[in-house]
């Protein structure tokens, strides 16, 4: 996919200039929320079953995530595009790794990942630009590896833009964004949609799903 994208220079920049102020606001955020630490525990756990691989959190931001989920016993780095935030996760993080690029091309070989966590990064992507992302998670999955995705849901409406604080997002039927995932093979396990909260906006989506085997890999084992 083109990495040019004018929306990727722009959420880069936008994330750069409130890198600071949204550290502190997602500091401790995990805290109140019981259910997205479920689910996230249950991604875990089931890596963890799988074998020990590595696992990318795409658009990590200040790396609070990552830092999660090493605690949970996974073999965790970050990658974002924001090189502001990058600055943030390593000064906060030192013991963990974060790189500079983007969850539309990661530098890791075909297969090399035992999971992959995406939490409330694709909703920067338009629309139209959203299916290649599913093939690169794809790709860098090891056949059998999950993939979670967090988003903002739309409550029954189509995909539709909304005002985000940082940067321009959008908001996903979640079958939309499962029939998207289930084209490059993934098979969901499990999804979860949590109300919002009394000082959040919107309803959560949360999708939990598992990279199948392709032709390919099948014809490989002969």
């Amino acid at each position: 996919m083109a990495e040019s994208s004018p929306y990727l220079t722009a959420t880069a920049d936008a994330y750069d200039a409130v890198a600071d102020l949204y550290t502190d606001f997602v500091r401790g955020s995990l805290d109140r929320l019981p259910l997205d630490r479920a689910i996230v525990a249950a991604f875990a756990e089931l890596v963890r079953a799988a074998g020990p691989r590595p696992v990318a959190e795409a658009g990590c931001g200040p790396g609070y995530m990552t830092a999660h989920l090493r605690n949970l016993g996974l073999d965790a780095f970050g990658v974002d595009l924001s090189p502001a935030m990058i600055d943030i996760a390593r000064r906060d993080h030192p013991d963990l790794r974060f790189e500079l690029g983007s969850m539309g091309a990661f530098d890791v070989a075909d297969g090399e990942l035992g999971g992959l966590l995406s939490w409330y990064s694709v909703i920067h992507v338009p629309p139209p630009e959203l299916p290649p992302y599913f093939a690169e998670f794809r790709r860098v999955l090891a056949p059998g590896g999950y993939l979670l995705l967090g988003f903002f849901e739309s409550e029954g409406g189509p995909v539709q833009q909304f005002d985000h604080r940082v940067a321009p997002a959008y908001r996903w039927p979640i079958d939309e964004v499962a029939d998207l995932a289930r084209k490059e093979e993934f098979v969901e396990v499990a999804r979860m949609l949590r109300e919002p909260l009394e000082d959040e906006r919107f309803r959560r989506g949360h999708l939990l799903m598992r990279r199948g085997p392709t032709t390919a890999d099948t014809d490989s084992m002969g």
